[in-house]
């Protein structure tokens, strides 16, 4: 190989002295480096490296390539040897070996540390998501249809692990991306399930554990090593655009819904009271007929008593039933009246027996 020696330039450009380095300096810069070499390099007497010599090293440099293949594996993490880049074998924590690089090589993923994607959200610090986290919304993913044909907003996060280190590097490709997938179809597959007032009222842990359950599932069909820990929904709204009459409509219901209750609850005060009232009557007309009944059979069996009496003597019954009449006629009258029998006597006199009675049974209780 040649170069232009007119303008000083070589292979890899000007020289370090700025275009005065010529090819002397070139030899001399060979035959320093090569001396200062030597002086590392166990020789002979005769100045050259023996076939010893040159075993020891070989022997020093196969320790030191060997030595390159204990590695340590860290509590929260799993080691996965590949030899020429197949999967070989699965190490726990610890300190470990493996045939030095080429051969082998070892991948030491996070096994316990908890991953998470957001589906129809995003935050700024996604390690202090939560509930009620405002972050910027993504509608081509939160936008979703209802098994009522509504419209719903889902904002969502998953936490996840890796359960199989092995199946999680060899088994899918773009692991976080797969995950944010199957929970953004699973997801729209409970909503797509469900009535709107379901998913946005008593139905959100219920929606969570399906979409847990359901991706789960379908992350094991696909063989990717990955736990899902849990699903929490972070926003379930209507869309923006019509929220505010959503709205008018939940406080509708919620009145309705009130008024309902107060409504039960007035039926349940007073239909055991009407009840009770109704029971009472009930009663005291079947004891007024008891009495009716009662008092007529008496009634009866005295007239047929009587009637007897009347058939064995007529004129002595006849005289005690008139006398018993005027008794009972006159039981309430608050007048006596004396029939003075005589010629010569045309007044009736009047006797206040009545008021004396009372004068006397006064002047007895005091």
């Amino acid at each position: 190989m040649s170069w232009d020696n007119n303008n000083n330039n070589g292979p890899w450009g000007k020289g370090p002295s700025g275009g005065n380095f010529d090819n002397n300096d070139l030899d001399k810069l060979i035959t320093n480096l090569k001396n200062s070499f030597g002086r590392f390099s166990p020789k002979s007497p005769n100045g050259k490296v023996s076939k010893k010599n040159w075993v020891l090293i070989v022997l020093i440099a196969l320790a030191i390539w060997g030595a390159t293949g204990v590695y340590r594996v860290q509590p929260d993490e799993q080691g996965i040897v590949l030899r020429f880049g197949e999967y070989i074998r699965s190490t726990s924590d610890g300190l470990h070996y493996h045939l030095p690089f080429p051969i082998e090589t070892v991948l030491k993923p996070k096994v316990t540390r908890e991953n998470q994607v957001e589906v129809g959200i995003r935050t700024s610090s996604q390690a202090a998501v939560g509930r009620g986290t405002v972050g910027r919304d993504v509608p081509e993913e939160s936008l979703m249809l209802t098994g009522d044909e509504n419209i719903v907003d889902v904002d969502f996060s998953v936490q996840w692990v890796i359960n199989d280190a092995a199946d999680f590097l060899f088994n899918i490709e773009n692991q976080e991306s797969t995950v944010k997938a199957v929970a953004e179809s699973a997801m729209r597959e409970i909503v797509g399930g469900a009535d709107l007032e379901q998913i946005l009222t008593q139905g959100r842990e219920r929606n969570e554990s399906a979409v847990r359950d359901l991706m789960q599932k379908t992350l094991d069909e696909y063989g990717a090593g990955i736990l899902i820990r849990r699903v929490q929904l972070q926003k379930v709204d209507p869309p923006s655009a019509v929220i505010d009459a959503f709205r008018d409509v939940q406080a509708a219901r919620a009145d309705q819904e009130r008024l309902r209750n107060e409504a039960e609850a007035y039926s349940n005060r007073i239909i055991p009271a009407a009840r009770g009232e109704a029971a009472q009557l009930t009663e005291a007309a079947a004891a007024y007929k008891n009495s009716v009944i009662a008092d007529a059979e008496g009634q009866a069996s005295r007239f047929n008593a009587i009637y007897e009496e009347y058939s064995k003597a007529p004129e002595v019954t006849r005289y005690r039933m008139y006398l018993e009449t005027i008794e009972r006629v006159y039981a309430g009258m608050d007048k006596i009246i004396i029939d003075q029998s005589g010629e010569s006597s045309n007044v009736v006199p009047y006797l206040p027996l009545d008021q004396l009675q009372k004068k006397q049974d006064n002047g007895a209780n005091q």
